[in-house]
């Protein structure tokens, strides 16, 4: 079936496709995890009803998409050692110790919680549960901190020599750990995972204030995620902007793929905002640009010379078209938060905040949209370093595993068949929970439910593709 098809390119699609059915998870339960530990914390400061509902109500919704995270997340490390055997021979001295700290820190820090936090509110008391909520929270941050890091190194690799063998080894663990852009990264991830559970919960609570208004529990989650889109976003477009000079500074093909700059700009780069990049010929075709515009935001210098791809091999190229709009996808959404955190400001100082069709109809359609962000932003990061799973120096071609396309292709239609029908049932089981409002005495996930989801270990986001 797979005759003639090339076993790298399957191998990529395969973690391409896998990893976006993954990372929405993590995303969700990292932001969704400190939202609960918020309202907790609400709760046992104000003794109001309200917070203990909203937190039995989400804490429900936590536990099936956490599940659904830790079962995609194994997935992933897999494919580490079917299709990518030699990327994991190369870069295990580094790679390997980072997730084995992961495991040590956060995996083993929510596993001892979480059931404490899913069954454990009547049996433990509330400060000791709020604890075990906290620790949840915490556990999914040190996780991302981790994760981050071992992607981030491989974007930005330091602190590392070469052996005899040919792999990376680690000379100064610091370096390593904290490489140029992961501080940048982290902010960005964390940022992003906050918003894209604020949006969903936005969503939620003004779906269910459209059918009415007075509802005292989406009237407060509505309120809570408003004011984390108002102060967030805007926070988010900063940090996007500060990581980006990072990325030029570090990775500047990338910069060049996602600006669409085929060609240099010596007298200062024009914005790009729309257009066709033609990877053949070289050039963004209709572009719609702002003459100058990149290198003012850039360089902070409209005259800044910026080179482009014409002074890179045509063999190191990225894959221009796929990251030009990915990275514009991205950036969309997130103009689109802020304009949403902005338009809910006004309401609130207009007395309307529970009031407005309007707003609660343009946040049940933003819902989706961290989500959407989440995934552009992984693609324009991971398609804008290729061709090379560690940048400058370890291609893409030369990590994967000695396999055929058959062997690769039939395990991907495997993973296409099995992720549509488990995720299609999880998915929509999750959206039942949330057509329902919270109920005044909401009770928490019944004693009865599995326990053995513990750890979030989201795999490494996106190494390969």
């Amino acid at each position: 079936m797979f005759e003639g098809w090339d076993a790298v390119a399957l191998a990529r699609a395969q973690f391409a496709f896998t990893m976006s059915f993954h990372i929405v998870f993590p995303a969700f339960s990292i932001g969704l995890a400190s939202y609960l530990a918020v309202l907790e914390a609400r709760w046992l400061l104000t003794g109001r009803e309200v917070f203990l509902n909203l937190f039995n109500y989400w804490l429900k919704i936590f536990a099936v998409a956490f599940g659904m995270g830790v079962v995609s997340g194994i997935v992933m490390a897999y494919q580490f050692g079917t299709n990518w055997s030699v990327f994991a021979d190369r870069t295990g001295p580094v790679i390997g110790p980072l997730m084995a700290y992961e495991v040590l820190t956060a995996f083993f820090l929510e596993a001892g919680f979480l059931g404490v936090m899913l069954f454990g509110l009547k049996r433990v008391g509330p400060r000791l549960h709020f604890l075990a909520t906290l620790m949840v929270a915490i556990g999914t941050l040190i996780s991302a901190f981790w994760i981050l890091s071992s992607n981030s190194w491989m974007q930005t690799p330091t602190g590392y020599a070469v052996n005899a063998d040919g792999q990376f080894v680690p000379v100064d663990w610091l370096k390593v750990i904290f490489n140029p852009s992961f501080p940048y990264r982290l902010v960005h991830m964390v940022l992003a995972a906050y918003l894209t559970t604020a949006l969903v919960v936005g969503a939620v609570g003004a779906f269910h204030l459209l059918r009415d208004p007075h509802l005292a529990g989406p009237r407060v989650m509505f309120s809570m995620a408003m004011w984390m889109a108002t102060l967030v976003a805007p926070i988010q477009i900063l940090a996007g902007d500060q990581h980006g000079l990072n990325t030029l500074e570090h990775q500047p093909v990338k910069i060049m793929g996602m600006e669409g700059h085929y060609q240099s700009h010596p007298d200062g780069a024009p914005l790009i905002l729309f257009g066709l990049p033609d990877q053949q010929e070289g050039r963004v075709k209709y572009a719609l640009e702002i003459p100058r515009m990149g290198s003012l935001i850039l360089k902070h210098w409209p005259y800044a010379p910026m080179p482009g791809l014409d002074t890179v091999p045509r063999e190191n190229w990225p894959p221009v078209p796929i990251t030009f709009w990915s990275f514009r996808i991205m950036v969309g959404m997130g103009f689109l938060m802020f304009g949403l955190g902005l338009f809910s400001l006004w309401c609130r100082w207009r007395r309307t905040l529970f009031d407005s069709r309007l707003l609660h109809v343009f946040a049940v359609l933003m819902g989706p949209a961290g989500f959407i962000a989440v995934l552009a932003g992984w693609i324009t990061t991971e398609t804008g370093r290729q061709p090379f799973t560690v940048y400058n120096l370890l291609r893409t071609a030369e990590s994967a595993s000695p396999l055929a396309a058959p062997a690769v292709g039939s395990s991907l239609l495997a993973f296409v068949i099995a992720y549509f029908v488990v995720y299609a049932a999880g998915l929509t089981y999750l959206l039942r929970l949330m057509a329902q409002p919270p109920h005044p005495g909401e009770a928490g996930p019944p004693h009865e439910m599995p326990t053995r989801t513990a750890g979030i270990t989201p795999a490494i986001e996106g190494v390969i593709q």
